[in-house]
């Protein structure tokens, strides 16, 4: 900016600017190499992506929104794009994959249509009414899901198809369902699955297939006085949240002992209130004790010798599961303990897993916490296992909330393609062009499915077409077989939801990304590339990350 040939600095020295064509140009290629970077992990032939850390730490995956949060991006395009993968996994637990190469694709079609000179106002606004149309078709070719087990079975499968998870998805998907249905709440006639009451706990030793489910809770923490019983049956369980300790006070004090008889006095007064804690917890009739402070060695004294079985800080989170579970109040106050705020339970055992000691409460009725405990060769194997199992348990809760169910093997995809088809030729204008690309945008979820097991991705494309057009609106491809096969009789199904959230998510990131025709970047502090965006436009990713090339 000049005013009588002096230049004015608007900006600071060193802030990048780039706009127009140019921003657009750049913010796409960068969503879309996020976009590539998990493409290969799609679907049962998906591959996996070995990921290493600054610290060395390896992560093995093929679970898309576990290698976005792995890898260290810096663009703020490419960092919209991950948003999507989280919201996609907080939401439903799956399709994380699918609604970033969704994204990526929208993106890539927009700028073709930039190049064209059609505005990214009028691209945008023709993908907000083909996203509204998807999800009117995708409604319409939906199916109710029964609650039965065999149905809730084949979702958890088709969810772990293509994991490590999937080798013995038979048995796992057994338990998943299981697990679900148990903590199942109906609120005002609307049912909830709230997959924070299942429990996963991690031990290795084993192999996958010593996975089980508990119908109670697992509590990583052992009994706190080698004088306890390790079997209570049938146990009164008690939920404090106060400390077995001697008070303190809140400000500095200091106490002057002039005589020893003074001195054992203090020590007697202490353990007289230590005595009395223990006092209050079996006149309760409580014979289990969970505290979520500390236990005075002198208060686990009295309480084994009372044949009280007691564990000491335990976490928040499990504290409310085993007040789910055995049906017991957390007290707050040991004053107050009376004997309706206890719970109940089958057993409460203290075992020894994987080389560590772990509380077991098990044989609760109508228990609404439930825990799955996972056993493996090797810490990777565990991790992945339970990445795969929280999809399943994930996918299975939303149909069961929701009650509905689609095709998978791209077979949704291609019929809302061929839907916006018809619907962009009634719309007319400029929008229509929009909403055609979006229609070929879809199509990448089949097309990608067919690459990544080895297939032709156009031969792949043309013949479900040809299958839709004859009215098989439910034929996907079968990636085993290379044929296009109806995925019902196949038990390739998926919630609704997660459909949905990915055609959502995808079309509102690729719009907010589009509208940006303005990027400036301050200089970023530890000095650097301006905007802290490396010539590459993403970097972080520390040597010999194999097979992510951005």
């Amino acid at each position: 900016m000049y005013a009588g040939g002096t230049p004015i600095l608007v900006l600071k020295e060193g802030t990048e600017r780039k706009s127009g064509k140019g921003a657009q140009i750049n913010n796409i290629a960068a969503a879309k190499a996020i976009a590539d970077a998990v493409r290969t992990t799609l679907g049962p032939k998906g591959m996996d992506k070995m990921l290493v850390d600054s610290m060395g730490d390896v992560v093995i995956t093929n679970d898309g929104v576990t290698i976005l949060k792995e890898v260290d991006v810096e663009h703020p395009a490419a960092k919209m794009v991950i948003e999507v993968a989280k919201t996609q996994d907080e939401q439903c637990g799956d399709g994380t994959t699918t609604a970033v190469i969704f994204a990526g694709e929208l993106l890539k079609m927009a700028e073709d249509l930039i190049e064209k000179n059609i505005h990214p106002t009028l691209i945008t606004e023709g993908y907000r009414l083909a996203a509204e149309k998807s999800i009117d078709v995708m409604n319409n070719v939906s199916m109710d899901i029964s609650e039965d087990k065999d149905a809730l079975t084949k979702i958890a499968k088709t969810s772990m198809t293509g994991k490590s998870a999937g080798d013995l998805k038979e048995e796992l998907a057994e338990i998943v369902v299981r697990a679900v249905k148990l903590i199942v709440e109906e609120r005002d006639g609307v049912k909830k699955a709230d997959i924070d009451n299942i429990k996963v706990e991690k031990k290795q030793g084993g192999s996958i297939k010593d996975t089980s489910l508990i119908e109670g809770i697992i509590v990583d923490k052992e009994r706190v006085h080698e004088g306890m019983p390790t079997y209570v049956e049938k146990p009164k369980v008690a939920l404090i949240n106060a400390a077995f300790e001697v008070k303190k006070t809140e400000v500095d004090a200091k106490i002057q002992i002039t005589d020893p008889s003074q001195f054992q006095a203090f020590l007697e007064n202490e353990e007289n209130i230590l005595k009395g804690m223990a006092n209050k917890i079996e006149s309760s009739g409580a014979n289990v004790v969970f505290c979520q402070k500390g236990i005075d060695d002198l208060a686990q004294h009295f309480l084994a010798k009372k044949g009280i079985f007691a564990v000491r800080r335990v976490k928040k989170s499990d504290m409310e599961k085993l007040a789910k579970a055995t049906g017991a109040k957390v007290i707050s106050n040991l004053d107050d303990l009376a004997a309706e705020d206890l719970g109940n339970a089958g057993a409460v055992e203290e075992k020894k897993i994987g080389g560590d000691e772990m509380t077991f409460v098990t044989g609760c009725s109508n228990a609404k916490a439930v825990s799955i405990l996972i056993r493996g060769a090797s810490e990777h194997v565990i991790d992945e296992i339970e990445r795969g199992m929280h999809d399943a348990l994930s996918t299975v809760a939303v149909s069961i909330e929701d009650g509905k169910i689609t095709a998978g093997g791209g077979a949704v995809a291609v019929e809302i393609a061929r839907e916006l088809r018809t619907f962009a030729i009634n719309t007319g204008g400029r929008e229509q062009f929009a909403i055609e690309s979006f229609a070929t945008a879809l199509e990448v979820v089949p097309r990608t499915l067919a690459e990544n097991a080895g297939l032709d991705p156009i031969n792949t494309i043309i013949e479900i077409n040809k299958a839709h057009s004859n009215g098989k609106k439910f034929h996907g491809v079968n990636v085993y077989t290379g044929q296009i096969e109806d995925m019902r009789a196949l038990n390739v199904l998926e919630p609704l939801r997660v459909g949905t959230q990915a055609i959502l998510a995808a079309t509102e990131t690729a719009n907010l990304i589009l509208r940006i025709d303005d990027v400036i970047a301050s200089k970023s502090g530890g000095g650097g590339a301006p905007g802290g965006m490396p010539p590459g436009g993403m970097g972080g990713m520390p040597p010999g990350m194999g097979g992510m090339d951005f």
